[in-house]
């Protein structure tokens, strides 16, 4: 995944799935995985949201740090990409 010019280097599938996976199997009703990449750590993370308002606030708060920025937003669930 994410594999180009576009981003700082590609994600392993499967450590993608188990992303997603965590993120349904939580206590906390989470929708929404966010991939994160952290520019001190030259690695993605996973950020996990219950609504897609926090998605916005957490983009607000790297803005302000400018350590890490916004990948991509997917569904839990449907595991579809959130523009």
């Amino acid at each position: 995944m994410f594999d180009g010019s576009d981003f700082p280097k590609p994600l392993d599938e499967a450590l993608f799935d188990q992303w997603l996976e965590n993120g349904r199997q939580s206590k906390i009703s989470y929708g929404f995985l966010l991939i994160v990449w952290d520019a001190f750590e030259a690695a993605y993370q996973p950020v996990y949201a219950e609504r897609r308002e926090q998605m916005q606030e957490y983009q607000r708060y790297q803005e302000s740090t400018g350590r890490e920025s916004l990948v991509a937003a997917y569904n839990l669930y449907s595991e579809s990409r959130i523009g």
